[in-house]
């Protein structure tokens, strides 16, 4: 056989360049946390840094976890098409929801128990939001008041998350506090007359604080940092109410009010002097009720595919009640997105603004505030890429003509990191 080159030796000044070592360091967070290239990732990180209750509640959903599988595949199932030869050297990805201006069309969503995930719990996500120029919203069923977060982040915008308990006094007590410590914004869950089933919280008994008995302390072996915070910090407890003794799943039965109708969501709108949002719409119907119940704005969500099994998914929704409410309400989206693209696409479609959960979670469970910083590194990077890929230079160029939705795909097999 020819060859079509000459054999040499190899000599020291050729090899020399190639060969690049680096002093081996002990494990960090930093260095860790580096190697995370999507959210995936974080997700691979979390789930072997903290205990299976703390991450199944994070990571699950109720019964057969199915809506949540469905919400994934409504972005894996569209297709991007982008215009070429466009100028966008000069992005911005800045948008104005409710009245303020954010440097990201994302926010954080209201998630309970956030220092069952992480000892450094919402003042982490807080300090992280601020960072990065968006909004961080806190749940009802937080683990530090509001009044912490506030004199943590004094100049951050921060949300509160309520849910409407059978105790109305006590519901519009945290109201009154919200607003007192300066928030514009109160988010009004409605989709949770009873909790859904989430059988991995059932099946692991899950409580706040977490139980030890035999189960968690083997679980605890390979997660020494998780539960060496867990006990040298101070208990983990609800900041809206005392400790429950039972599980999560008895704590939100008891709480929540299933008798709560329109009408009190225009109560509501009347005692609160600020903008409105309305988190939990499945519908165009109340979508529309919202609106006229002076709602500025509607979260499309189907609680992350925590509350009711096989529930609309919010994109498949987008496209419909943006066309029936065009100008009356800012249309927000939640539930399902992991990736800038999927930030990209809602938006395309119609969202006025997104929200992450389980994508900041990961990140707060890897990392504490750095990973939480991480997983918005991750997501910026992404949509600023792919707006560059599309030909768009702000948020506002984004439109239908970028996304096309394709037929569903049920072959395509299972998402990562669902179950």
């Amino acid at each position: 056989m020819t060859e079509n080159f000459k054999r040499q030796f190899p000599r020291w000044r050729d090899l020399s360049p190639l060969l690049k070592f680096s002093i081996p360091r002990l494990p960090s967070r930093e260095k860790r946390l580096a190697k995370a290239l999507t959210i995936w990732d974080l997700r691979a990180i979390a789930k072997k840094r903290t205990p299976r209750g703390p991450f199944d509640y994070t990571d699950g959903a109720a019964e057969s976890e199915v809506t949540l599988e469905r919400a994934r595949r409504a972005y894996m199932d569209l297709e991007f098409r982008p215009n070429i030869l466009h100028n966008v050297e000069n992005l911005s990805l800045e948008t104005n929801v409710l009245g303020e201006s954010f440097a990201m069309p994302v926010g954080i969503a209201p998630t309970g128990f956030t220092r069952m995930m992480h000892s450094e719990g919402e003042k982490a996500v807080a300090k992280a939001a601020h960072k990065f120029g968006i909004p961080f919203s806190l749940s009802t069923l937080g683990t530090t008041t509001i009044e912490d977060v506030v004199a943590t982040v004094p100049k951050g915008v921060n949300w509160f998350q309520l849910y409407m308990w059978k105790d109305r006094d006590a519901s519009m007590e945290l109201v009154q506090r919200a607003q007192t410590c300066g928030v514009k914004n109160l988010i009004l869950t409605v989709d949770v007359p009873v909790s859904g089933a989430r059988l991995r919280d059932t099946r692991n008994g899950l409580t706040v604080p977490p139980s030890l008995n035999i189960k968690t302390i083997v679980n605890a072996i390979p997660k020494p940092e998780w539960w060496f915070n867990f006990l040298t910090t101070p208990a983990i407890s609800f900041a809206t109410m005392k400790n429950w003794n039972g599980t999560v799943a008895e704590l939100l039965d008891f709480m929540f009010d299933p008798t709560m109708t329109f009408e009190d969501l225009a109560w509501i709108r009347k005692q609160w002097d600020g903008t409105l949002t309305i988190k939990g719409i499945q519908t165009v119907e109340d979508a529309k009720k919202a609106a006229n119940a002076g709602a500025d704005a509607i979260i499309l969500s189907n609680h992350g595919g925590r509350q009711l099994d096989r529930a609309p998914i919010p994109l498949h929704l987008l496209v419909d009640i943006k066309k029936e409410l065009k100008k009356e309400l800012e249309i927000h989206i939640d539930t399902g997105i992991l990736h800038g693209g999927d930030i990209l696409a809602a938006i395309a479609l119609g969202a006025d603004f997104t929200y992450i959960g389980r994508a900041y979670l990961y990140g707060l469970m890897a990392g504490g505030q750095e990973g939480v910083e991480r997983a918005l590194t991750i997501l910026q990077t992404e949509m600023i890429r792919g707006m560059k890929l599309l030909g768009v230079n702000s948020i506002q160029e984004l439109e239908p003509k970028h996304v096309r939705l394709l037929p569903t795909n049920t072959g395509l097999g299972t998402l990562p990191g669902v179950k």
